[in-house]
């Protein structure tokens, strides 16, 4: 499973370093820690927490078209042919159709890191 540190984690979130370690101190956000002492997050746990946190009713605000959306897949479904992937992008969810196998080409999971790119009426999803 894909971690991130603290940095990456507030980075994908929209929130500063300082943030995410108040969440994880306060348990809202699970995190474990490497043999070196330093503190890691699932991205299993964040994409949970980036689903609770942002809600839709946020999504939108301030944001023009074509841009770069960096974010968390927190869900990928798959179908025969295509596949439904779900990112949250700071307070934007972004929800996708492609090919499934352009999904599995980019090993789209729950917990990693995609970038939502959006170019007119079309969003491509690419890993970072």
């Amino acid at each position: 499973m894909h971690t991130y540190r603290i940095g990456e984690a507030a980075a994908l979130l929209g929130v500063s370093a300082d943030t995410v370690r108040r969440l994880v101190d306060s348990g809202k956000l699970h995190a474990d820690r490497e043999e070196s002492g330093r503190r890691i997050i699932p991205g299993a746990a964040l994409a949970a927490f980036a689903r609770r946190m942002h809600r839709p009713d946020r999504a939108g605000a301030g944001s023009s078209a074509r841009n770069r959306l960096p974010g968390i897949v927190t869900e990928v479904r798959l179908g025969d042919v295509s596949a439904q992937v779900e990112i949250q992008a700071g307070p934007f969810r972004v929800v996708s159709l492609v090919s499934r196998e352009s999904a599995e080409e980019l090993a789209l999971e729950l917990g990693v890191p995609a970038v939502a790119v959006i170019k007119s009426t079309n969003v491509v999803v690419e890993r970072p």
